[in-house]
């Protein structure tokens, strides 16, 4: 952690780490281990809850716990931009961090494989590998997802490449006066 500013620092500190090293074909310590992900979760969204800071809403979309989706959103120019979350859990996980993918994004950005997974590999997942099986969901989200999101979305829409939802209800607007 040496060399990240003090808000990342503090932020990750108060996510729980995590301490099974299961994935989802290991039974029941698949099942402990993804009750240590809620715990995390549920940490890091009370946090960002409480520093005026909520950024994500996903669930597990299926009992099995191994696929999440959700919506994330980042604001800028004091314009709120909601974006579709899903990922899968890798087989091999936690070895191999899940792909978070943003499908409305697809092909809008260089930093993007196909189907709209963001591109993690040069700064996170070499993090994600000195930290296994202790970094989660909650990690990936606030140590990839989010600075993704920063770095990504000012230049989007400073390109134009995305709008705002009420843009297109603006201008239909404006041109009916």
């Amino acid at each position: 952690m040496e060399g990240w500013d003090p808000n990342t620092k503090s932020t990750l500190t108060q996510i729980p780490l995590l301490t099974t090293k299961a994935g989802p074909r290991d039974g029941a310590a698949w099942t402990t281990r993804l009750k240590e992900e809620y715990k995390a979760l549920i940490a890091y969204t009370q946090m960002n809850k409480s520093n005026d800071n909520d950024w994500f809403r996903i669930s597990a979309a299926n009992p099995e716990g191994t696929r999440w989706t959700g919506k994330c959103w980042y604001v800028h120019n004091l314009l709120k931009y909601e974006f579709d979350l899903q990922f899968d859990i890798p087989v091999t996980y936690p070895s191999t961090a899940p792909e978070l993918e943003l499908p409305q994004l697809d092909g809008k950005t260089q930093k993007m494989y196909r189907g709209g997974k963001i591109c993690l590999t040069v700064h996170f997942k070499p993090l994600w590998a000195k930290n296994c099986p202790r970094f989660g969901i909650a990690h990936a989200l606030c140590l990839g997802l989010a600075p993704w999101l920063a770095a990504e979305v000012p230049v989007l829409v400073d390109s134009g490449m995305i709008k705002h939802k009420d843009d297109a209800t603006s201008t239909t607007c404006l041109s009916a006066w």
